[in-house]
């Protein structure tokens, strides 16, 4: 029955359930073939996340959801559990939610987790301490938190095409105003998404109606869609990894 009174529902959070982590991870990509499972620094892709996950403390459950049999062994054997989702939930055009959904209704009797940590396979520089710290900071007057970073480059210097004319994007910004003096503006980066069961379920929302940002690095978001990120990737891991013997 869902909660709807803010009330009971404050309380609720208040003495709130476990924390799952859900790393969707389906066997199809478009831009690199098999992509969840290519080697990066020694690991496959997906392993990284599920390795990040199970350093955070906070989270108490690890799941992958996968239509593919051979994502589903290294998932496994890398200690993750794994809720097999059916071919209708893993194709080009399917949105994150519904999967999340899929996974909570094969869990519903078994195990009820408050707060779901959804992680995108394609971020893997992310760390432990971001999901911790984005764990930390829902709280019951928001209803998720989103991982952001400062945009690459700044909506205030867009433009479309109208009449043959550049116009600004945002009405009202003069053009060529020097970056330092526009207003900062960040984007989403895949990395990290922290949202209450309840609003998963009765908004049908990742965000809900209120979402807390979480700021992270440029290196940090980095989010694997072809070749050369996998390159760029395996550039900053071997370099964190020099860094971390040397200190």
């Amino acid at each position: 029955m869902p909660i709807r009174d803010p009330v009971t529902l404050r309380k609720w959070r208040d003495t709130a359930g476990p924390t799952f982590a859900i790393i969707p991870a389906r066997g199809g990509s478009k831009g690199v073939f098999r992509k969840n499972l290519r080697e990066l620094a020694g690991r496959p892709l997906l392993v990284h996340s599920i390795e990040h996950a199970q350093a955070t403390s906070q989270i108490d459950t690890v799941i992958v959801s996968t239509d593919d049999p051979e994502i589903a062994s290294v998932a496994l054997a890398a200690g993750a559990e794994v809720v097999h989702r059916p071919t209708a939930l893993a194709r080009d055009e399917t949105p994150t939610l519904p999967v999340l959904l899929h996974v909570l209704e094969q869990l519903e009797g078994e195990r009820t987790p408050s707060r779901v940590v959804t992680l995108q396979p394609t971020s893997p520089l992310r760390r432990p301490e971001d999901l911790s710290a984005a764990i930390e900071l829902l709280t019951d007057s928001f209803d998720a938190v989103v991982g952001v970073c400062a945009a690459e480059h700044s909506p205030y210097k867009m433009f479309d095409i109208r009449n043959q004319a550049l116009t600004p994007l945002i009405p009202g910004t003069p053009p060529g105003i020097p970056r330092q003096q526009l207003p900062p503006a960040y984007r989403e980066n895949g990395a990290v998404y922290v949202t209450w069961r309840d609003v998963l379920i009765d908004a049908r929302s990742i965000w809900g109606a209120r979402a807390r940002p979480y700021e992270m690095d440029a290196e940090s978001s980095i989010d694997i869609d072809c070749t050369l990120d996998f390159a760029i990737a395996e550039m900053l891991l071997k370099t964190r990894a020099t860094k971390a013997v040397t200190v």
